[in-house]
């Protein structure tokens, strides 16, 4: 290769379970902190529900697009055409780890249940996903069941630290 001719860096591939594990985590421990930062103030009508659903889907977009938008200046240099697109749309874990929040808020705006007291169950469905992302990690990684279940219990227990920590700040 001659000096006058600019080399294009070979962009760095994603990897797709990488992509999965950070935005599922990311976005169950942000949806429930979430969750925890709204129902502070006590609101709980079927059209406070509703804001707070909105609320989490608008952070669940920004989230996404800020923490793109964060890899695509890391990895700043020659890029192909489209590949900062691509970027920003590998953060789609992290959007949907914190659709089933959203859809817990938003069926008690709807009334599909009581909008008091929704904090619970949307908490409970986030450390589940925790669990199960923990279980499956440890088990791509060839720990038996019994390491696996261990191995969900502890991040499961972390994402309630981390939670119960952004509780406590705000």
């Amino acid at each position: 290769m001659s000096d006058t001719t600019a080399a294009v860096a070979e962009p760095r591939r994603r990897d797709t379970r990488e992509d999965l594990l950070f935005g599922g985590v990311y976005g169950a421990v942000l949806a429930s902190s979430l969750v925890a930062a709204l129902g502070e103030y006590g609101h709980t009508s079927r059209a406070d529900r509703g804001e707070d659903a909105l609320w989490v889907l608008v952070t669940a977009f920004a989230s996404a697009l800020a923490h793109g938008y964060a890899h695509v200046i890391a990895e700043r240099g020659p890029h192909r055409r489209w590949e900062a697109l691509r970027t920003l749309v590998h953060e789609w874990p992290l959007v949907a780890a914190m659709m089933p929040t959203a859809l817990v808020l938003a069926g008690a705006a709807w009334g599909w249940w009581p909008a008091g007291g929704v904090e619970g169950p949307a908490f409970l469905i986030n450390i589940a996903m925790l669990f199960t992302l923990g279980v499956v990690t440890a088990r791509w990684s060839r720990r038996s069941w019994f390491r696996a279940v261990l191995v969900g219990m502890a991040d499961a227990l972390l994402g309630v630290v981390v939670v119960v920590a952004n509780a406590i700040i705000h």
